[in-house]
């Protein structure tokens, strides 16, 4: 019987103790914060956000061949500051994003999105999310300012996309870039957001983008294009983006396909080219082409391509199929 006390208090001592412990202790002891210099730093605690991260245009923002090229190497040195960014908490939100000089193979990181400047005694300023917790290495601090679009405007501003969005129908409707660019996981708030921030590399989000349409009206051809679901003109943002409208002639067999022929081109030109005119197509607006040619008088394909590089490789016959990306194509028939 005082074997079973014994084994009873001892018990009974070992639940208080617990419970002690369980009220008067914090079990998760805070990590000593760290100074993040890379994107592979995050990588441990955020393995989803980093590995859609580094599918994305953003991580490839330095090391993008057709970047390479457009950029001359970048010896074009004005286009380093959105391609290398130093931190945007650090240079200022919505202001000019400036060039930083070390991890430029990393593009558009991590840390440039998310490193929040030091605090006033040198020590790490920790990084801006969506919840702050004061035990993790990297301190997130809760900033509301990554949801907003004088966030991206740093750099995607630079070609007028969020002056665009601005002056749409889609902030009334509570569209941001967020919304198509960044949506939540399986359209879930709690699984956070997407972070591959597709965009005119996404075949989807293209296609959602406009609305091609093409119909005979009094002996011509009119070929319609909507702009339906950008929240800015379209193409947009990079000079180098361009929209282009084929056609060609339906033979009876599959095999009697003619060649493409160009129709209409939608661009922003760059600075030097004076001898060409800014006709994007802006957020709501349709745009009517007519198709006034005589080999139009039969069955004809109508095709929307859409090009991430302003030239193709033989102007005077161009193989968009190979050069570009088929967005929407429709058929009038005879």
């Amino acid at each position: 019987m005082n074997s079973l006390r014994v084994l009873l208090g001892g018990l009974c001592l070992a639940l208080g103790l617990w419970f002690a412990v369980s009220v008067f202790v914090d079990p998760s002891a805070p990590e000593a914060a760290r100074t993040f210099d890379s994107s592979v730093s995050c990588k441990d605690c955020h393995a989803q956000v980093y590995d859609e991260w580094q599918s994305s245009q953003h991580a490839m923002a330095w090391t993008n061949p057709a970047v390479r090229a457009l950029s001359n190497d970048f010896a074009n040195q004005d286009c380093i500051d959105c391609h290398a960014p130093r931190p945007i908490f650090v240079s200022g939100i919505g202001e000019r994003v400036l060039p930083r000089a070390s991890r430029r193979v990393e593009g558009v990181d991590c840390i440039a999105c998310h490193l929040l400047p030091e605090n006033e005694d040198g020590s790490p300023g920790g990084m801006a999310g969506t919840i702050a917790n004061s035990n993790a290495a990297c301190r997130p601090v809760q900033r509301v300012e990554l949801q907003r679009v004088e966030f991206c405007a740093g750099c995607h501003d630079q070609h007028e996309t969020v002056r665009q969005w601005k002056a749409s129908e889609w902030p009334e409707r509570g569209e941001d870039c967020l919304s198509c660019h960044m949506p939540y996981r399986n359209g879930d708030s709690n699984a956070g957001r997407n972070h591959q921030c597709l965009g005119g590399n996404s075949l989807e989000l293209l296609k959602s983008a406009v609305d091609l349409r093409a119909s005979r009206e009094a002996g011509t051809i009119i070929v319609e294009l909507e702009n339906v679901g950008a929240g800015h003109s379209f193409p947009t943002d990079e000079r180098s983006r361009a929209a282009d409208i084929f056609w060609r002639p339906l033979g009876t067999e599959e095999d009697s396909k003619q060649s493409w022929r160009h129709l209409y081109r939608f661009r922003s030109p760059y600075r030097f080219e004076v001898d060409i005119v800014d006709n994007l197509l802006l957020a709501h607006e349709t745009r009517k082409i007519p198709l006034d040619d005589p080999e139009a008088l039969g069955s004809i394909e109508v095709a929307l391509f859409y090009k991430r590089s302003p030239h193709y490789e033989n102007p005077e016959a161009p193989d968009p199929e190979r050069e570009a990306v088929l967005v929407q194509r429709v058929v009038v028939e005879l």
